[in-house]
């Protein structure tokens, strides 16, 4: 029969291994990284594990472009992308089969491959952006809304009176803050 002391030496033992495995395979996943280059070899983008951006270089040529905020992005996430892939090449078995499979599933639903470089987010689909002749267009015009009504005629100005209006103070002249006037 096993003593309680010996259970919890057991039980600590086994703790102590899991925490170990944990700490090894944590130090393992923060080494992946992954670097992409665009398709002009101009811009050059490194993520960490998480996906976050460590690294950028951008080519001389590429810096004149007026899309160059789009193609990083399109290099970052086609690096992202790939991090599943790189995980499972990075870091041993010790994390388990079952462990390593839902890191790559979460790694797969948060960086999905990109669309492709002539994809035209929008609706516009592959393809050239369409020129202004062959976008939708309405068959029908839609009425103008009607006239507001006419404003209502402004209200009739009185005169000021030139003197002044004969007192109507119901305290006859004295002030009702002070003590002065009559009380009852």
């Amino acid at each position: 029969m096993t003593s309680p002391d010996q259970l919890f030496a057991d039980f600590e033992a086994k703790l102590a291994e899991t925490q170990r495995k944990a700490e090894q395979m944590r130090a393992e996943i923060e080494l992946v990284s992954v670097s992409e280059r665009s398709k002009d070899g101009q811009i050059k983008v490194t993520v960490n594990h998480a996906g976050n951006l460590t690294g950028l270089e951008i080519g001389p040529i590429a810096r004149a472009k007026a899309d160059l905020d789009q193609q990083i992005l399109r290099t970052m996430q086609a690096a992202q992308s790939r991090l599943a892939d790189a995980m499972q090449g990075g870091v041993p078995s010790i994390a388990g089969s079952e462990t390593m499979a839902e890191l790559i599933e979460q790694l797969n639903a948060a960086y999905p491959e990109p669309e492709p470089d002539d994809y035209i987010e929008g609706g516009g689909g592959y393809g050239a952006i369409p020129d202004e002749d062959s976008r939708f267009v309405a068959d029908h015009d839609t009425p103008a809304p009607p006239p507001p009504p006419p404003a209502p005629p402004a209200p009739e100005r009185r005169p000021r009176p030139t003197e002044p209006a004969p007192d109507d103070d119901y305290f006859s002249g004295n002030d009702f803050l002070t003590d002065e006037g009559d009380r009852r």
